[in-house]
């Protein structure tokens, strides 16, 4: 009797009771990492049907068509293929919208459209992901540089503009879910409040209170209303005397980048759900 394995996303009828050595000796035998549903096996463990088996050698460089199984291989089985057909977009691409992006290109979400007006310049060094070399260059286009060379998979519109309640609609009416991303408060209601008038049915995921060296764990994410979500503490803005830096900055984000994929996932990312 045979049964259904996947081997780096491609599907291979093998004979019950055989091993993820066995796949590994026929279809990849120079493959040093062996990874069943997400986690590291050893070549001894039977597979049962319907299972995902990734074969990996360490430091060799994937062609195109193996990326894509490579990136996804520590993820819950399903997860991928969900998220890959995802178009997400980001509002803002600093200290949140910056690591959001490239949270979302490892996780293998399809495409992100983002969007700013603003330059990098040193001082966003301290919690963005830019590097000195892209001194000078407009965010989008440098976080698409980035984003391609941690995922070229991921599709990147890179909107060079400021958001404005005239275009928002234009730039994002095709996502699935937007993240909200911006510094300033008057921006945060704007970009919401236009979002939300034209797309009822769609969820926006926002940053509140993230400045300063709190406690981690009063970050939280919470639900308001029908479709929003909000990633922070909800009260620490940015004052004299209270910056934003990396790690409080860098928390919310990935709150924000995990409630995007729970959403994808069709579950509630919110701390009382």
């Amino acid at each position: 009797m045979a049964m259904l394995i996947v081997v780096n996303e491609i599907e291979w009828e093998m004979p019950c009771g055989c091993t993820a050595g066995d796949l590994r000796d026929q279809l990849k035998p120079d493959a040093d990492v062996l990874i069943v549903n997400g986690f590291p096996a050893e070549p001894g463990q039977q597979l049962l049907d319907g299972d995902r088996l990734v074969l990996i050698r360490r430091g060799a460089v994937p062609d195109a068509a193996e990326l894509d199984a490579l990136l996804s291989a520590r993820h819950t089985p399903g997860v991928h293929d969900r998220v890959r057909q995802a178009t997400i977009g980001i509002a803002g691409v600093g200290g949140l919208g910056s690591a959001v992006a490239i949270a979302l290109a490892r996780t293998g979400v399809g495409r992100l459209i983002v969007a700013d007006f603003d330059l990098v310049e040193p001082s966003n060094l301290n919690r963005q992901h830019y590097f000195l070399d892209q001194l000078g260059l407009p965010k989008v286009y440098a976080l698409r540089d980035t984003l391609a060379r941690i995922n070229p998979h991921v599709h990147v519109a890179a909107c060079h503009l400021r958001l404005t309640p005239g275009n928002i609609a234009e730039i994002f009416g095709s996502v699935d879910v937007l993240v909200e991303a911006f510094d300033r408060a008057e921006q945060k209601a704007m970009l919401v409040e236009t979002f939300a008038a034209r797309f009822p049915d769609k969820p926006v995921v926002a940053g509140s209170g993230m400045a300063g060296a709190g406690p981690s764990n009063n970050i939280a994410t919470r639900r308001h209303g029908r479709n929003l979500y909000l990633c922070g503490d909800a009260s620490t803005a940015a004052a004299p005397g209270v910056g934003l830096m990396a790690p409080r900055v860098g928390i919310a984000a990935h709150h924000q980048a995990n409630a995007v994929l729970l959403l994808l996932l069709g579950e509630d990312p919110s701390a009382e759900g």
